[in-house]
């Protein structure tokens, strides 16, 4: 080896993502993108003198389940060398290598009661390394709201409640306007005790658990987004032997909003029949608009649990008083719902 600069280990990889390991020392994590899959991982490494070993977990997100020549859609490690040594490249690909699914926490079930009892726990402080486990115990929020669980602190792993999934996340995988695509994720209130819930995560790249919050989420804005090209809704319909049959006096579209149980929409924040756009919580006004557009939601909503606002015309303009009858209409209305 060169005593100037140090070999660097190079890995082209066909994708997904994949953390490297030198002599048991960690050294990097690198991943593709939606776009590209492939990338090529470099990083700097400390060799000894003799036999050095190089471990590599690779994984996938997500695989292709449709279209043609799925024999042809590659994932995985392609290509290793070590360069900079004093003989210049060294190409490692064809070496012995040895290949083993999964990590040895999976197989030992460390998400659950039987199975964190299997290994020796320390306590976690600050920010640990890539590829740990940590486990805690939470109460369960009171009341009936839905749980979630505050990633933010983390990186990129999976986590368990009382031995159930709850998905993987990647909170450190940054969209273009720098926030993650999700941070929040939900926890079914069927997985939950009222006291000394498991909390089990396995952070692949690094993270700091202390930051984790247990979250009840709000669910007191509800939205409907709905145009005349919406078909009626599904439940307009019923099977009948061998037949479908409609179930209404009149099958048309229509918003159909719905508070939690023990409230009552109380506000219409957004109404606007015409041409309005956006998601829930950022609609906007486009360029046309009934003025009765509210009026008719309250009429319909307010004070109630549930209601159905119909998607006609002369219901929000009467027949002749629309203020622009050549515009295809879209109805977005957001509520708040409080208790009665």
């Amino acid at each position: 080896m060169r005593a100037d600069i140090l070999p660097v280990l190079q890995i082209a990889n066909l994708g997904h993502a994949m953390l490297a390991f030198v002599n048991g020392e960690y050294i990097g994590f690198e991943h593709g993108s939606n776009i590209e899959k492939s990338f090529v991982f470099q990083r700097p490494i400390n060799l000894k003198p003799g036999v050095n070993h190089i471990s590599l977990l690779g994984m996938t997100v997500g695989l292709p389940d449709s279209g043609a020549y799925m024999e042809h859609r590659f994932a995985g490690v392609r290509a290793v060398s070590i360069q900079g040594l004093n003989a210049g490249t060294l190409d490692v690909t064809q070496n012995q290598w040895a290949h083993e699914v999964g990590v040895k926490g999976e197989k030992l079930q460390l998400f659950t009661e039987e199975g964190l009892r299997k290994v020796q726990w320390t306590p976690a402080m600050g920010a640990g390394p890539p590829l740990t486990w940590y486990k805690t115990y939470f109460d369960a929020p009171e009341g009936q709201s839905p749980v979630a669980l505050r990633m933010t602190t983390m990186g990129k792993g999976m986590a368990w409640v009382n031995g159930n999934s709850i998905g993987r996340y990647w909170v450190s995988y940054l969209s273009p306007l720098g926030q993650p695509s999700q941070s929040e994720y939900h926890v079914p209130r069927a997985f939950l005790k009222p006291t000394n819930n498991l909390l089990v995560v396995f952070e692949e790249t690094g993270g700091k658990p202390e930051g984790i919050e247990v979250l009840k989420v709000n669910r007191d804005t509800i939205c409907s987004f709905i145009t005349e090209y919406h078909p009626p809704n599904v439940k307009s319909w019923a099977r009948a032997g061998d037949s479908i049959r409609p179930v209404v006096d009149e099958v048309k579209s229509g918003a159909h909003l719905t508070c939690p149980e023990d409230k009552v929409m109380k506000i219409v924040e957004f109404a606007s029949f015409g041409d309005p756009y956006g998601v829930c919580g950022t609609y906007s006004l486009g360029k046309c608009s009934s003025p009765n557009s509210k009026k008719v939601v309250e009429q319909h909503c307010l004070g109630k649990n549930s209601c159905s606002i119909p998607l006609e015309r002369e219901v929000f303009d009467g027949k002749s008083q629309d203020p622009c009858p050549e515009v295809s209409k879209t109805l977005a209305v957001q509520v708040r719902c409080a208790h009665a």
